[in-house]
């Protein structure tokens, strides 16, 4: 792999192998993902909104809008059928008992915890089995994301 500060055209390649790495990582993902959803009746966006809410105490329907671009009144469907399916509770603001909240149920997190397990299994197999020059290149990913986040 080309240093770290080297031409554009060796970030390039470098951007290149990551975009192909993720790509194939993600359809491998979500295909195993898929298949989980489809036994508990759950589908993409109400995954992604579970996940949003394992790592949130509770939020509200605008937040909820908010972070999965929809409406309001679409968020308010993904929550209906999510509460349906047991994944999720509305519960008064205990400060303003006309706010309703929604937080994740215990059946939620246990969905999430799993998927997440199932993911990171995925990417551990995918991982134990990358050439040389692929492993060096999600490496040097992961240093510039850290140096990133850190700085």
């Amino acid at each position: 792999m080309k240093s770290t500060n080297a031409s554009g055209a060796s970030v390039k390649a470098d951007a290149d192998r990551l975009a192909d790495f993720v790509l194939f990582t993600q359809r491998s993902c979500i295909l195993n993902l898929s298949a989980q959803l489809n036994k508990g009746n759950v589908s993409f966006p109400q995954f992604f909104l579970l996940t949003y809410l394992s790592s949130e105490e509770s939020l509200t329907m605008s937040d909820i809008a908010k972070k999965m671009g929809h409406s309001t009144a679409a968020a308010t469907g993904l929550v209906d059928r999510l509460e349906k399916l047991g994944y999720v509770e509305r519960v008064h603001a205990a400060e303003d008992r006309r706010k309703i909240l929604v937080r994740i149920t215990h059946k939620g997190v246990q969905l999430v915890s799993k998927m997440r397990a199932e993911i990171a299994s995925d990417l551990a197999d995918i991982l134990a089995n990358l050439d040389e020059d692929e492993a060096e290149t999600v490496e040097h990913t992961k240093r510039a994301i850290r140096s990133r986040s850190i700085g």
